[in-house]
């Protein structure tokens, strides 16, 4: 099955989608599979089962990692990917988070980020957090009234992904003493 957002959430703007998405059908298997021209994200186990042939065709192609996978399995191909997708198949599963953070932070993945699947506005101020830059949210919801989700914070108190120092260390309280504060490793 072949899916084509006409928009997307990228940069915190909601821009044209360039991509489509290639999802396998109950009779596709990952070597057989007919990849349509064009910029496709195509599942692990179709770039995993066709790699010399997609590879040729990069930058048109990027990958997405269902919810069950590893990041890893794309560790020597991040650096030539311009998009990884990672799969929400229920709001309520948080696999994702863990494996966009190890994309960026692990991995050192720098290309577009994107969120699919059942992507809400709740998960999007998070998943900012986390290194997704773009979000390909469900198309029964309002994609504007969904940007609004990644402003819903104007502070964070733990480091992550976006912000490396937590509160605490980013803010100086009246009456602290920096000299102290440096002197004991603050």
């Amino acid at each position: 099955m072949f899916e084509v957002r006409e928009e997307i959430i990228k940069n915190a703007a909601v821009v044209p989608n360039r991509w489509g998405l290639l999802r396998l059908d109950e009779n596709d298997t990952p070597e057989t599979v007919v990849v349509p021209a064009g910029k496709v994200i195509v599942p692990l186990p179709v770039w995993q089962a066709q790699r010399e042939t997609l590879a040729a065709r990069l930058p048109d192609i990027g990958v997405w990692l269902a919810s069950d996978e590893r990041p890893e399995e794309l560790a020597a191909d991040v650096a030539q990917l311009p998009v990884i997708g990672v799969d929400f198949p229920k709001f309520t599963d948080g696999r994702g988070y863990s494996i966009a953070f190890n994309l960026r932070a692990r991995l050192g993945f720098q290309g577009e980020l994107r969120a699919i699947g059942d992507v809400l506005r709740d998960q999007l101020f998070s998943m900012h957090r986390v290194g997704f830059d773009a979000y390909a949210t469900r198309p029964d919801r309002s994609i504007h009234d969904a940007l609004k989700g990644l402003s819903v914070f104007s502070e964070t108190y733990q480091a992550s992904w976006d912000q490396k120092s937590p509160l605490f260390r980013r803010h100086q309280r009246e009456g602290q003493n920096p000299d102290l504060d440096n002197a004991a490793g603050i």
